[in-house]
């Protein structure tokens, strides 16, 4: 069970789109190699590993359990329920909807 897969949208997917929208990451941190990549400059890379380490940090409500967590415990949260559920704590693995 590839258990990121259920938070990619919500996490890395989000993140990116939020970084492109508000200007904060825009096409000129980035170089066409020869080969095709595309490389990420310095700069940017900073620029996102900061915000990321920031948004990890924004609390949010988790839908199942109703608790205040920050966002970087979603995953660990999520494999605790999966843990709860193969166990048979759970009668079923509560996946992570988002809004």
């Amino acid at each position: 069970m590839d258990l990121i897969e259920e938070l990619r949208r919500v996490l890395a997917d989000r993140f990116v789109l939020t970084l492109i929208n508000k200007k904060i990451v825009n096409g000129k941190g980035f170089t066409k190699k020869e080969d095709g990549a595309i490389v990420m400059d310095d700069a940017t890379r900073k620029i996102v590993l900061t915000e990321w380490q920031n948004r990890k940090k924004d609390i949010i409500t988790h839908p199942y359990l109703g608790e205040k967590i920050e966002w970087g415990m979603v995953p660990f949260t999520q494999a605790m329920l999966l843990a709860r559920y193969l166990r048979g704590d759970l009668d079923e693995y509560p996946p992570f909807f988002w809004k």
